[in-house]
C-alpha cells in the first residue's frame, strides 16, 4: 500500500540549539512552511536490486579529504542565502571560507527531524576530523542514503542498512547509511542533494563560515546586517568560555573546559599556551562532546589512542588513577605529551608537537589557527 500524503503542509524546523556537555543552550528556532507532499519515492542506494527501484539515482564519488576547516559561524536564514548575499559575506574581513547546505525539518519515524541536505565532498571537510576521515560516512551519503547524527541515533534507535520513509515535500524512502558525529547544533541528519530536492528542503538555508582571526561577536553582527532579522547567527567555539567539565566537581577543580584547558597548560607544561589545548579539545572532540570511539579507536575528550594513553596517560587534579574518559584526565596527559615532544618552546618546536599529536600538516595548521582564534578572542 502506498503511504498518504500529508494532508497539510508541516513546518520545516531549523531549531538552533547548541549541546554543550548535557546541556542546552537554545539560541531560537526559525519556521518555514513546505510546498504540498507528493507521492513516495525511492531514493535507493547504487547497487540495490533494479526490481526494487522506482527512482534510479546515480552515485557520486566522493573526493578525498585533504583538509579540515574548522567553522566559526553557523547562519541560518529562513527564505534561504541568495548567491549575492554569499558574496557580500565573503568579502567580509577575515572570511577565508564558506559552505551552504539545503535543510529544513522533516517527519521520521513521525517525529521532526532537522537535516541538512549537503554535497559529501565538500561537506566532510567541516565535520569534525574523526567523522570526517570515515570514508564510509561520505559514501553512504553519496549512495543516497542518509546519515545521522549520534545524538539522533541514539534517540530514534534506527538501524544501518534499514530503509525509512523520510517526508517532507515528498515522501522518498531512503536507507540509513550510518551515525556519525556531524558537529552541526541542532541538525539531527544529512541527506544528499539529490535527496533534498525530492524532500523540498529550503536550498542554500544555512552556510558555515570559516574566518581565522576575526572578531566573532563583530563578523555576527556584520552577517546578520547583511541577512537581515530572520537570520540566525551562532558562534560555534566560544562554548568553552561556559561549557562545564563536571556540574557535581568541588571548588578545588576547573569548572569550565576554558579554565580546565588553562590551569593544565600551567601546570602540567609551562610555556605552552592554554589555546592550543583548546584548539585540540574543540577539534578532536567538541570539548568532551564527542568521546568516540574515532575509525582508529581513539577515546576520550581528547582523543588518545589506547596504546599512548598507557604511555602517557597521568592522574590530575587529584584524581588517583588515570581514565582516559575523565577530562580531569585527559586534559593534563594531553599538556604532558605535547610537553615533552617540545611545546613549551613554542615556534618550530610547538608545530613538531602537534604532529606528534597528530601526523598531519593539516591538523597542525588548524590546530594553529584555531589558537589563534581563542587566543583573539579570550586573551
Amino acid at each position: 500500500m502506498r503511504p498518504r500524503a500529508w494532508r497539510s503542509a508541516p513546518l520545516l524546523i531549523v531549531a538552533i540549539v547548541v549541546a554543550l556537555g548535557g546541556t542546552a543552550v537554545a539560541a531560537g528556532a526559525i519556521l518555514l512552511e513546505t510546498p504540498g507532499h507528493g507521492p513516495a519515492a525511492r531514493i535507493p542506494a547504487t547497487g540495490a536490486h533494479p526490481s526494487r527501484r522506482t527512482d534510479v539515482v546515480m552515485a557520486t564519488q566522493v573526493a578525498p579529504l585533504r583538509r579540515i576547516v574548522p567553522p566559526d559561524l553557523l547562519v541560518v536564514s529562513v527564505s534561504g542565502i541568495t548567491p549575492a548575499q554569499l558574496i557580500k559575506i565573503k568579502e567580509l574581513s577575515h572570511v577565508r571560507d564558506l559552505i551552504t547546505a539545503d535543510g529544513g525539518a522533516i517527519r521520521l519515524q513521525a517525529r521532526l527531524t532537522n537535516v541538512f541536505g549537503v554535497d559529501p565532498s565538500a561537506f566532510r571537510s567541516w565535520t569534525p576530523p574523526a567523522s570526517a576521515a570515515n570514508e564510509r560516512i561520505w559514501a553512504a551519503l553519496a549512495r543516497n542514503e542518509f546519515v545521522l547524527s549520534t545524538r539522533a541515533q541514539a534517540r530514534f534507535r534506527l538501524h544501518p542498512g534499514t530503509a525509512y520513509q523520510l517526508v517532507g515535500a515528498g515522501q522518498p524512502v531512503v536507507t540509513m547509511g550510518a551515525s556519525a558525529h556531524l558537529g552541526v547544533p541542532g541538525v539531527d541528519a544529512l541527506v544528499s542533494r539529490e535527496a533534498a530536492r525530492v524532500l523540498g528542503l529550503v536550498p542554500n538555508i544555512a552556510t558555515m563560515i570559516n574566518a581565522p582571526g576575526a572578531n566573532i561577536a563583530t563578523l555576527a553582527q556584520h552577517v546578520r546586517r547583511l541577512l537581515g532579522k530572520q537570520s540566525q547567527v551562532i558562534d560555534l567555539h566560544a562554548a568553552s568560555s561556559t561549557l562545564p567539565v563536571d556540574p557535581g566537581a568541588d571548588a578545588s577543580r576547573p569548572s569550565t573546559y576554558m579554565d580546565l584547558y588553562k590551569q593544565s597548560a600551567a601546570r602540567y607544561c609551562p610555556g605552552l599556551s592554554w589555546t592550543v589545548l583548546a584548539a585540540i579539545g574543540q577539534i578532536e572532540s567538541g570539548h568532551g562532546t564527542n568521546d568516540g570511539p574515532s575509525k582508529a579507536g581513539a577515546l576520550g575528550p581528547m582523543q588518545f589512542l589506547p596504546s599512548t594513553w598507557r604511555i602517557w596517560g597521568i592522574p590530575g587534579f587529584g584524581d588517583t588513577t588515570a581514565d582516559i574518559m575523565n577530562p580531569y584526565d585527559a586534559v593534563p596527559s594531553a599538556a604532558r605529551y605535547l610537553c615533552a615532544s617540545g611545546a613549551s618552546a613554542g615556534g618550530a618546536a610547538l608545530f613538531g608537537a602537534i604532529y606528534a599529536y597528530n601526523h598531519a600538516g593539516w591538523y597542525v595548521r588548524e590546530v594553529i589557527a584555531l589558537a589563534e582564534e581563542y587566543a583573539r578572542q579570550f586573551g
